[in-house]
């Protein structure tokens, strides 16, 4: 799998090639994330990607020729077709919320490519004619795209083959299938006392059957807000 990462600040995402999931999915499943600044191959002079938005107003906004012309040097093809081959994701407010689900989708593509926005966002066109897809976060406003985007590749690698040392973690931990989208139980580990605040006894009884009735019990439903 590889993902290509659209952003004005590459060097952000140098740490990505580090944590242990990554590199382990970089060598079971062939997991590559590239970066690309738009200021590289932008059209216009002295480096330009934004401009001031028709209508008036405060900020600024990426340009879509300035983003097509970045589409176009790193795929080869022409910036409208470049979707025709991959998921092409803008990370905006507007987008469907980025659940586990979503990244359990998105870790069956071949390929990604993630569009960070900065200043006002994006020309309307780059979502309407560049991109096939639009993601958010969460219902709040961060100062870029960047840590939208680390988020979902964090994510996605999770769940690609090898990423993790025991795959079963996926099978029963929060928002999976396993627990019906519902959040995790509980976890102890030792010291069995620590200010006064003892573990539960059911998680020392050694009886599996009733360790597992209570953690089922503990699972708390899946949040529908």
């Amino acid at each position: 799998m590889r993902i290509d990462v659209f952003t004005l600040f590459p060097e952000w995402f140098d740490w990505m090639r580090r944590p242990r999931h990554l590199t382990n999915a970089a060598v079971h499943s062939g997991l590559e994330v590239r970066c690309f600044s738009p200021r590289d191959t932008t059209p216009l002079r002295q480096g330009q990607v934004d401009d001031a938005p028709y209508g008036g107003g405060p900020g600024m906004v990426l340009r879509v020729d300035v983003m097509a012309a970045s589409l176009e040097a790193v795929y080869g093809e022409p910036a409208a077709e470049v979707r025709d081959h991959r998921r092409v994701v803008v990370l905006t407010p507007r987008g469907r919320p980025f659940t586990d689900a979503v990244a359990r989708e998105l870790a069956h593509e071949p390929e990604l490519a993630l569009l960070c926005g900065r200043y006002e966002g994006f020309d309307e066109r780059v979502h309407t004619v560049l991109a096939n897809d639009e993601i958010c976060l969460g219902p709040f406003v961060l100062a870029g795209g960047e840590v939208a985007a680390m988020a979902v590749i964090d994510a996605v690698a999770r769940q690609l083959h090898g990423a993790l040392g025991n795959r079963e973690s996926l099978d029963a931990e929060s928002f999976s299938e396993g627990l019906g989208g519902g959040v995790e139980h509980p976890h102890y580990t030792r010291p069995a006392e620590f200010l006064g605040v003892g573990v539960p006894p059911v998680l020392l009884s050694g009886d599996h059957g009733a360790v597992a009735r209570w953690r089922a019990e503990r699972v708390l439903p899946p949040r529908t807000g």
